[in-house]
């Protein structure tokens, strides 16, 4: 777990290094290791928690739900094992995801869906990362009424529209797939699970082809027993799109900066480091996630907790 974040953490000290400002460094390092921490704290207290159904008949009487996983590791190292790998791309599991409680396996849903930029993906992390800080940046200077900079450059209309192109495609890729695959008789066989967590079972799927992560939902199949080539075929265009798709605005937006002359700081600038950019960077991570992916998260881990607790099962 600790060698799957070295690098990318280490990614965040270097870039202040590149940038002559290692306050910035670590300010993104701050903000990827407030939101790691976070979900790891939200995925394990799920886990503990366990099931209310299964505790009224006494089956998980020891405390947790300890379904899907390896007595070895116990909750605590699962969830957190379950958040650290789809923090990153990494693919790993050390339980069944299918088997979580329904906040439990949002966790690591939600990681994917935000572009794996908590430390983040194999050389992607990163870069992911910065197109949220150039969007942050804008949104500071929109604030204040003037040119927003970033480490020197002005950033520009063209320069927000790479970064917003970028982040779309991620949900194009990942909505649109999904919404084809609950309409359609191929998308609806592949289903282990009816209502609420066979939906988080198609989305899942594709929220990790496109983030390049490799995990699964362990609930899915996607080649039924008439081996219908739909599942194959679509989850490759999706990780097509989310892991070369998105390179492309990205390149965009690093020649463009590259270009630009720098601009001497004023009062005016906004700094790229301290507490109150990384409360505004987390701000807009989150903000731009649950304006993306929030409606069909609803109708999927939250829906399936709320009917949990109502005493309904998938």
């Amino acid at each position: 777990m600790l060698s799957i974040f070295a690098i990318p953490s280490a990614l965040t000290y270097y870039l202040g290094r590149m940038v002559n400002n290692q306050k910035h460094g670590w300010s993104v390092w701050g903000t990827m290791c407030i939101l790691f921490v976070a979900g790891a704290i939200v995925c394990w207290s799920a886990e503990a928690a366990g099931n209310p159904i299964a505790h009224s008949i006494g089956v998980d009487a020891a405390g947790g739900n300890m379904e899907g996983k390896e007595v070895r590791f116990g909750i605590f190292n699962t969830a957190l094992f379950a958040t650290i790998t789809t923090d990153a791309s990494c693919g790993a599991v050390n339980a069944m995801h299918d088997s979580f409680t329904p906040m439990g396996g949002f966790v690591p849903l939600f990681n994917i869906e935000l572009g794996e930029i908590v430390f983040g993906g194999v050389g992607s992390g990163l870069y992911g990362m910065i197109l949220f800080v150039v969007l942050a940046v804008f949104i500071a200077g929109l604030m204040v009424g003037r040119t927003p900079e970033y480490l020197g450059k002005k950033i520009e209309s063209y320069d927000v529209k790479v970064a917003a192109i970028a982040i779309l495609l991620m949900a194009f890729s990942i909505l649109g797939f999904s919404g084809w695959a609950v309409l359609t008789p191929w998308g609806q066989a592949g289903t282990n699970n009816a209502g609420p967590h066979g939906l988080t079972e198609i989305l899942y799927a594709f929220s990790s082809c496109t983030g390049n992560n490799g995990s699964a939902f362990a609930g899915l199949t996607a080649t039924p027993t008439n081996n219908d080539p739909h599942y194959n075929i679509t989850l490759a265009f999706a990780t097509l799109i989310g892991r070369y798709g998105m390179m492309i605005p990205v390149m965009a937006l690093a020649g463009s900066l590259a270009r630009k002359k720098l601009v001497a700081s004023g009062a005016g600038t906004f700094p790229v480091s301290g507490t109150l950019f990384i409360i505004l960077l987390i701000g807009t991570i989150l903000l731009v996630g649950a304006l993306t992916f929030l409606p069909a998260l609803t109708l999927t881990p939250i829906l399936e907790h709320f009917l949990m607790l109502n005493g309904k099962l998938f």
